[in-house]
């Protein structure tokens, strides 16, 4: 619709057609306060100048119009005409937003930055908090199983060094005990040695004092004592000598007795036991038995090696059944010693032409004929003939015969 040529009317109610856009014809879109403000004349000038300068288009903010903007257009015939610019309006608001939707992409975007940053440092706040009350649990926890961890291992410092204490006595126990034993292993061969040494010299002296005996009694005698001499064996038994000789070699009998008794004790540093079988003759039988047994008894065990009992044969019989306890082949009294018998046969001499064997057998029968006759009650009572071949059985280790001597002190033997 085409308005009146006065000034002050209004646009149209209706739309207005838009005369069409020339090349030389540039749209210019005016702020508010100044489209209020210009006239028509200027109107049309500036449409003019805008023409004249190009085809840009310059449109203010259609919230900010007080009146719809209106278009002038000076016909060629000099007629000024008025119209609605709905289509500029149109294009200028389509323009508008394009250029409101550039800046409309950041603002989403730095919200989204402001989001991602809250949420970020939400996050961190969260995750520190996380991470302080991990460090918080960790540090509880790791002062609690410090002390449990300090515990295990010193317990288990503990189990090892007493393993290990364990160990190193095993070790060195047994190597103790082999330093000890061989330190007293030779400690005893030394002095096994010395009186091994000390009790051969002995005989030796003896042999050459009484060299009328014989030969074999030596060497006997040496044997079987010498084994006691040896404190690295295990005595079983003790050492029983039988000497025996006739009437004609009583005084030789004697000192030969003590002789070899006193080498043997001697050699041990030890002193010898003597009982004359001729004192206790007339005394009682359970009497004599126990003066024996205690007189035995308490040697052996003062640390005295060797008892003489000189003149067994006299000794009332039931008395001789102590030597069960001394001279018994495994459950006597005391092992390491030694024990020296004499008999006294009733014949004036004793043949050497006789063996070892039929000297023993003359003693038995002798001692059987004095234990067990009925001509003498107080032998006879207590004795029989089961327990004289018990008693035979133990003291007849080694029966040896024991010649006249000649040269031997009329008082005592040296």
């Amino acid at each position: 619709m085409v308005g009146s040529g006065d000034d002050d009317a209004g646009p149209p109610d209706g739309p207005g057609l838009a005369p069409p856009d020339g090349p030389g014809l540039k749209r210019r879109r005016k702020s508010p306060r100044l489209a209020a403000a210009a006239r028509p004349e200027e109107l049309g000038e500036e449409v003019d100048s805008a023409a004249l300068q190009g085809d840009e288009h310059h449109f203010g903010t259609p919230d900010s119009l007080t009146r719809p903007p209106i278009k002038a257009y000076r016909s060629p015939g000099g007629t000024t005409v008025y119209f609605e610019e709905n289509t500029v309006k149109e294009n200028a608001k389509a323009h508008d937003s394009n250029r409101t939707e550039k800046p409309n992409i950041s603002a989403p975007l730095k919200e989204i930055k402001a989001d991602f940053l809250e949420k970020n440092q939400e996050c961190y706040s969260t995750s520190a908090a996380q991470s302080r009350s991990k460090s918080r649990y960790q540090s509880r926890t790791e002062k609690q199983s410090q002390p449990l961890a300090k515990n295990d291992s010193e317990s288990q410092n503990g189990f090892h060094k007493m393993w290990t204490l364990l160990l190193v006595l095993l070790i060195c126990a047994p190597l103790l005990y082999i330093l000890w034993s061989g330190i007293q292993g030779g400690t005893s061969s030394r002095r096994d040695a010395e009186i091994l040494k000390e009790f051969r010299a002995r005989m030796e002296k003896l042999k050459n004092t009484y060299q009328s005996q014989d030969p074999r009694l030596w060497r006997k005698a040496r044997v079987s004592l010498e084994k006691r001499l040896n404190s690295s064996h295990v005595h079983l038994e003790p050492a029983i000598l039988l000497l025996t000789a006739g009437q004609e070699a009583e005084k030789a009998l004697r000192c030969l007795s003590n002789e070899i008794a006193n080498a043997f004790a001697s050699s041990q540093n030890a002193t010898t036991i003597s009982i004359d079988g001729v004192d206790k003759a007339v005394l009682d039988s359970d009497i004599v038995k126990l003066e024996v047994d205690t007189e035995l008894s308490s040697g052996f065990s003062e640390g005295k090696k060797v008892a003489v009992v000189h003149r067994f044969e006299s000794l009332p019989a039931g008395s001789t059944l102590i030597f069960y306890k001394y001279c018994d082949h495994e459950n006597a009294a005391f092992k390491d010693v030694a024990l020296v018998l004499t008999v006294l046969l009733d014949e004036q001499s004793l043949r050497k032409g006789l063996t070892f064997q039929e000297v023993e057998e003359k003693v038995r029968d002798f001692l059987w004929a004095k234990f067990t006759s009925s001509d003498v009650p107080s032998s006879y009572n207590g004795m029989d003939t089961d327990k004289l071949s018990g008693l035979w059985s133990r003291i007849s280790h080694l029966v040896l015969p024991v010649w006249p001597e000649k040269g031997l002190p009329l008082e005592g033997c040296t």
